[in-house]
């Protein structure tokens, strides 16, 4: 099953909703973090008037998911006059996978306008490598297309501050959704693997992401899209990290931290 035909398994104005996760998007043991992430944000986003937009989720990966049977179930913390706080679970067999704090906002008017931040500069689509066909790169990688034009290749062994490039969906060509965007940022592995010569596993432990308001109907799944992220702070096993997601044009798309673990 491919992404977007999970995605769309989920319905409108129904609450406790049973979904499959499919196979062939292993990220190590666990089910691809992007993956659940987006369909926690489909979800949310089918449970509520359009106006909604969603301004931000706060994630925290609190156990590996897997393929087969997943609960999505919401509570609403508080609905105001424009602003919707929601609590999203995705449970197993019971058990918690993901938990999420999301904000859903009405647009309004203010006199406040602050254009967004540009990319840095990413040079182009053909001045990277993508990543090698290679029984470590991660299962749910081969679904993306890469072109790493800022800082090293994982494991190679090359520190610095800076980690990205360039990506799209390999073979699926559908409108870009909120959804989309999440795959497309949590497909890019901690900033920090470029620092280590040899294979070591890694994995987010919390994401915060936003969005800004930008109408999404003229992108596909299959453009290509910018993205960096930048190291704040590693030691001790955990790092953190900011980093942007871009459009071909330098359109700002999403706005990421993450914490995320490394085992070595």
């Amino acid at each position: 099953m491919n992404f977007h035909t999970a995605v769309e398994q989920i319905v409108a104005d129904k609450n406790n909703q049973v979904i499959e996760l499919p196979s062939g998007w292993a990220q190590g043991r666990a089910f691809f973090g992007g993956f659940s992430g987006a369909l926690a944000a489909q979800f949310l986003l089918k449970q509520f008037p359009i106006e909604y937009h969603l301004r931000s989720m706060s994630i925290s990966f609190v156990a590996p998911a897997e393929p087969g049977e997943a609960e999505l179930n919401y509570r609403i913390l508080r609905e105001g006059k424009s602003v919707i706080q929601v609590a999203v679970e995705l449970q197993q067999q019971g058990q918690i996978m993901l938990s999420c704090l999301a904000s859903l906002g009405k647009g309004r008017s203010s006199t406040v306008t602050v254009v967004s931040e540009t990319p840095p500069d990413l040079k182009t689509i053909n001045d990277g490598p993508g990543l090698p066909e290679a029984d470590i790169v991660p299962e749910f990688a081969k679904n993306f297309d890469y072109r790493i034009t800022s800082g090293g290749m994982p494991f190679s062994g090359q520190p610095g501050r800076t980690f990205g490039g360039w990506i799209r969906f390999r073979e699926e060509q559908q409108p870009l959704t909120t959804a989309t965007i999440l795959a497309l940022v949590d497909a890019w592995p901690p900033a920090v693997l470029p620092h280590l010569d040899s294979p070591a596993p890694a994995s987010s432990l919390t994401w915060t992401i936003e969005f800004p308001d930008i109408p999404l109907q003229s992108f596909s799944s299959h453009d290509w899209f910018q993205y960096e992220a930048f190291i704040e702070h590693a030691e001790n096993g955990y790092g953190h990290s900011r980093a942007g997601l871009w459009s071909e044009k330098g359109e700002l798309l999403a706005i990421s931290r993450q914490t995320f673990t490394v085992f070595a």
